[in-house]
């Protein structure tokens, strides 16, 4: 099967770049992945899909059912862009003003395609069904959530997933993977500090939400030097901070947004409450007010050991010395934990950095790409395993 499995990639492999290149020059941002859609829900309807438009908005699934009953796998696959304007010189470069490709999520939905397409052309093979999930918005506000809310794990109901991210940082043609926590929850803080305004020259007047705010940021920092163990990690990172229009007018108010990385729910738990006691004690002090809101996100992306050591042994198969375990997880952040909080599977990242290339730009940079070198492997990955998983 392996062996059919290379040829039909081989056969399809200028296809599958070209829909890659389609999709980098036609962008969209999350929930409005219109096109985008409509241009997978045709080609999957044309491999003789069934094929379930206006998930969560724009969402398509399409389910290839084998010719036997069986268990049901899903391979996911996110379709939204960046609001990044391109800076690179690709002939299919955005033709969307300000939208950009710049997280590989192109390269995601012309492999999951490719595999649709590679594996339709096996259903007397198949033991089960296979649901492609082609998902909009992981970028945020995050569309995996809402999937599994209007039934994307159901009807089959879904017995494992898998999914992937191209990854710059790891080298063109190898796989990534881990058996445990691969990438962090992702949650944001919004704080709004009530001052009172007043002239620069005369701050005694006035109670400044600039310093108070900077004494905020200043000691946000100690939470995770000095309160979260060492041997975990965490991310506190204020990234907004806005104040003021006028250069010697002290404002009313200040405004600051972060980011909260956690790898576990204890220190995901305790850091919101670290936060506020910080901004309470500070603004009580300074005699002024304050509001907070803390939004969880992304929870952590956990594998599943078993299914993940079964996806290692077919990668190995097909990467052999290519396929090895991350020391460390990214602490970035994926909607694809909702899926894995529901159902057994894996996360993995494919290596995209090759440097003779000129490709090994950091994810949501204005001249990101990718090697596109690298999309009959990830197709050889999701075939073989949903093969290999629902046939065994």
């Amino acid at each position: 099967m392996k062996d059919i499995i290379n040829e039909k990639v081989k056969k399809y492999n200028k296809e599958v770049i070209d829909l890659r290149r389609y999709f980098h020059k036609h962008p969209e941002v999350g929930f409005k992945e219109y096109n985008t859609s409509k241009k997978i829900a045709n080609l999957l309807e044309s491999f003789g899909l069934t094929v379930i438009t206006n998930v969560a908005k724009t969402g398509v699934i399409g389910i290839l059912k084998g010719s036997k009953p069986g268990k049901t796998i899903a391979i996911r696959a996110d379709m939204d862009a960046l609001n990044i304007k391109e800076k690179t010189n690709l002939k299919f470069k955005s033709e969307n003003s300000k939208v950009m490709h710049a997280c590989g999520h192109d390269g995601h939905i012309a492999i999951c395609l490719g595999a649709a397409k590679i594996l339709s052309e096996l259903k007397e093979e198949i033991k089960g069904n296979i649901k492609f999930i082609f998902q909009p918005a992981e970028e945020g506000p995050g569309g995996a959530k809402e999937m599994i809310d209007e039934g994307a794990l159901k009807n089959p109901k879904v017995d494992a997933i898998i999914g992937l991210h191209i990854w710059p940082e790891i080298d063109s043609g190898y796989v990534g993977i881990k058996k445990d926590t691969i990438m962090a929850a992702a949650d944001r803080f919004d704080i709004k500090i009530k001052g009172l305004g007043g002239h620069g020259a005369v701050p005694h007047l006035a109670k400044d939400p600039i310093v108070i705010g900077s004494q905020i940021v200043n000691s946000l920092q100690t939470i995770v030097s000095r309160e979260i163990d060492p041997l975990d990690c965490a991310v506190v990172s204020t990234c907004m901070f806005n104040s003021g229009s006028v250069f010697n007018v002290i404002p009313n108010d200040a405004t600051l947004s972060g980011t909260v990385r956690t790898l576990n729910n204890e220190t995901r738990n305790l850091i919101p409450k670290r936060i506020e006691s910080f901004i309470k004690n500070i603004t009580k002090a300074n005699d002024c007010s304050y509001e907070f809101n803390y939004s969880y996100y992304y929870p952590p992306t956990i594998n599943d050991k078993n299914f993940t050591t079964f996806f290692e042994g077919v990668a190995k198969e097909i990467l052999d010395e290519k396929v090895f375990e991350i020391k460390r997880p990214s602490m970035g952040g994926e909607d694809f934990s909702f899926y894995l909080q529901k159902v057994p599977g894996t996360f993995f990242f494919l290596g995209t950095k090759n440097i003779d290339k000129g490709i090994n730009i950091p994810l949501h940079h204005p001249e990101y790409n990718i090697d596109e070198d690298i999309l009959p492997l990830g197709i050889k990955l999701f075939c073989n395993t949903a093969m290999k998983y629902l046939n065994s």
